[in-house]
């Protein structure tokens, strides 16, 4: 069906080589040589765009355009005028004009402005899938488990980008994605499973893990005399902090920019736990049996934070490094916590945002929510919302000011999860649904593939509860049902997001150092 356009022109005849040109393209053009036909030619008809004078004898193109916004509010109007003046082209545009041209106008002009107001999303999707296509090709024939680690960091962030990209286009290439997507989780469980061991073992050549953030990015910034404000944002995925750096980029610049590793289980009692001691859990168990709580312990499994990071600048020897800390799960503390911050002169800040962490537990507890964010586009949404309108924002730009730079990282991401196992242990087995410790751990043989299974803990750093316990940390989707109330379990938590597991999700995460543009910091 031919796209139809109206131009409205007191010089009608001079349009000729227009329609001709037009009608050679594909297009329908009918003419109007002034306003009140042009309104009553779009009270009876619905043109795809309209081509409007703004110099015309009687009603100008300013009152016609105002005339024919009144009877046909969505449309598509391009006013075209001799006249650069700034009045006429701030008039024009505050009648919500589509955009303006120039006389003399050329056909291509003309062509462009079609393509650009009919056309954008037909061409921009033609466009992505040709590229999605080469680089799908490209991508596929790269996953392999064999990857270094920066290899699957690239990896990472080039499907994530197309992730993003893809979002918003009805393209019908997402579920190619997502299947890729799938793929290459499933080569990044199996590198893991071989080199994890290695990594906790081997400090000296690893990537940047968890223990390893206040040694190898915090302290040479304070060592050169860079304040640090540390943000740490639990539960962050690596597709949302894109989205967040988006909303972040025009008050502040963005100096680092990179991806490392949360350890296993990629959880907040362990991950976290290790950012501000410097340790691996089962180092801090043994060295501050006080500051470790077991799963089976009742109480927060966070709530020595700032004893660890203390215990952390002790063996560093930096006993001239004094820092704030605070955790926020709401932002009316934010101002409370700024005022804290600026009578500080601290050279280290710390904040700890639990909202995030709060949202994917609140997909599975409150069904309201859970619908708000059924899926990754709809949680990354959620999360941006959050972001922009919390305040977190403004408290940024104040610590800029302040002179501190703004360092932004995570303790774990999440995955969403749909493929239950059985898992039988006793009682005192930990209840997580991306991971097991315990005693007697059993499952169906057929499972362990989608299970990374550690039956001596201490060889990755983690500890014991008792001295035959091991530890079932999923891999991909999957999550630990028990027999019983199989079934009400797995509809409860199935399409839900978590956290624990491997995956690149959940173990690939940001790490990010901006500062307020400007500033010199």
């Amino acid at each position: 069906m031919k796209q139809e356009i109206l131009w409205i022109d007191d010089e009608v005849e001079l349009l000729k080589p227009y329609t001709i040109f037009l009608a050679e393209k594909g297009y329908e053009v009918s003419t109007c040589s002034n306003g009140p036909d042009a309104i009553q030619m779009v009270t009876v008809h619905n043109y795809d765009i309209i081509f409007l004078d703004e110099n015309m004898p009687g009603m100008n193109g300013i009152e016609t355009l105002a005339a024919i916004l009144r009877v046909r509010p969505d449309a598509v109007v391009v006013m075209i005028t001799k006249n650069e003046e700034e009045n006429i082209m701030d008039m024009a545009l505050g009648h919500r004009i589509a955009d303006y041209l120039i006389k003399p106008v050329n056909p291509n002009q003309i062509l462009m402005t079609l393509k650009k107001h009919l056309h954008q999303k037909e061409i921009v999707s033609v466009q992505t899938i040709e590229r999605f296509q080469t680089e799908f090709r490209q991508l596929s024939s790269e996953i392999s488990e064999h990857l270094t680690i920066n290899e699957w960091f690239d990896l990472h962030r080039r499907l994530t980008r197309w992730d993003l990209q893809l979002t918003d286009q009805d393209t019908g290439l997402h579920e190619m994605l997502h299947s890729l997507m799938d793929e290459a989780d499933n080569a990044f469980q199996r590198y893991v499973k071989v080199n994890y061991e290695d990594w906790i073992n081997n400090s000296d050549n690893r990537p940047l893990l968890s223990m390893d953030v206040f040694k190898k990015r915090i302290f040479p910034m304070l060592d050169s005399d860079i304040k640090v404000f540390l943000m740490v944002i639990d539960n962050l995925r690596y597709d949302q902090w894109c989205l967040l750096q988006n909303l972040l980029s025009e008050s502040f610049e963005t100096l680092n920019d990179e991806l490392y590793l949360s350890i296993l289980p990629s959880a907040t009692q362990y991950a976290r736990n290790a950012i501000f001691s410097g340790l691996t859990p089962l180092q801090i168990s043994q060295m501050f049996p006080d500051l470790w709580v077991d799963e089976g312990d009742e109480e927060s499994k966070n709530i020595h934070e700032v004893e660890l990071l203390r215990t952390q600048l002790d063996r560093f020897r930096r006993h001239d490094t004094y820092f704030t800390y605070n955790k926020i799960r709401s932002a009316n503390s934010l101002d409370k916590v700024f005022s804290e911050m600026k009578r500080s002169t601290a050279p280290l800040s710390v904040l700890v945002v639990n909202f995030v962490d709060m949202l994917s537990h609140a997909t599975t507890d409150n069904s309201m929510i859970r619908e708000l964010a059924a899926n990754e586009a709809s949680f990354r949404s959620l999360t941006v919302d959050w972001f922009r309108h919390s305040g977190i924002i403004d408290l940024m730009q104040n610590m800029g000011r302040l002179g501190y730079r703004i360092v932004i990282t995570t303790d774990h991401g999440m995955t969403h999860i749909d493929k239950p196992i059985k898992v039988i242990g006793d009682r005192n087995t930990s209840v997580s649904l991306r991971y097991k410790v315990g005693k007697s751990l059993n499952m169906d043989k057929r499972d362990m593939r989608d299970v990374y299974e550690v039956k001596r803990p201490n060889s990755i750093g983690l500890p014991s509860p008792n001295l035959s316990s091991s530890y079932l940390i999923a891999t991909g989707r999957s999550f630990f049902a028990y027999p019983n109330n199989y079934n009400y379990y797995v509809s409860y938590y199935k399409d839900t997001f978590q956290h624990g597991g491997i995956s690149m999700n959940e173990m690939i995460i940001p790490f990010a150092e901006i500062k307020l543009k400007g500033s010199s910091v």
